[in-house]
């Protein structure tokens, strides 16, 4: 894939589900294994609690966008009109491309548009210094359990106006 060539943000399409769900496998097991033990990414990235169709409404449900490549998906995010941000991620052949960056930077432009004075998300270790490099603070170190499984990842947020006072409730 030529990575050098434009890439831009569409709208999530049901088309898109099998590459965005193996994006989202392949984002956890080879690059956010460098920040998280064995047994976190396979609690993490089990693929058998999902089936395509369950994804796909899933992606549809959060108002989801994809990052391309010429007509190559190569990232996705989603976005809340209160501006959560509950998924980024980008394929591993194109990490640290501008990708992740132009969603997020696309999904701000969104939240703004609908009225919300705050980013907010759940990140990972592995993406937490790209969030504080685009201007979004820890509110809070978390540790989630999923199958037993104990994990690290912070609640942090981007004030989206110079007026309004942090609240980590959503």
């Amino acid at each position: 894939m030529n990575t050098r060539e434009s890439f831009r943000v569409r709208a999530y399409r049901t088309t898109d589900a099998h590459t965005t769900f193996q994006i989202f496998h392949r984002a956890i097991t080879v690059t956010a294994s460098a920040d998280y033990t064995a047994e976190q990414i396979t609690a993490w990235a089990q693929t058998e609690r999902w089936d395509i169709a369950a994804w796909d409404l899933s992606m549809r449900r959060r108002k989801s966008y994809v990052a391309v490549i010429g007509e190559q998906v190569v990232g996705f995010s989603d976005i809340s009109d209160d501006g959560y941000i509950d998924m980024l991620y980008v394929s591993p052949d194109v990490a640290r491309r501008g990708v992740a960056r132009e969603l997020l930077t696309f999904l701000e432009h969104q939240a703004r548009s609908h009225g919300a004075k705050r980013l907010t998300a759940n990140v990972s270790i592995t993406a937490r210094k790209f969030f504080e490099a685009l201007g979004f603070q820890i509110v809070a170190e978390q540790h989630p359990v999923l199958d037993d499984v104990v994990f690290t990842n912070f609640r942090m947020m981007k004030l989206l106006g110079t007026d309004h006072q942090p609240n980590v409730n959503r």
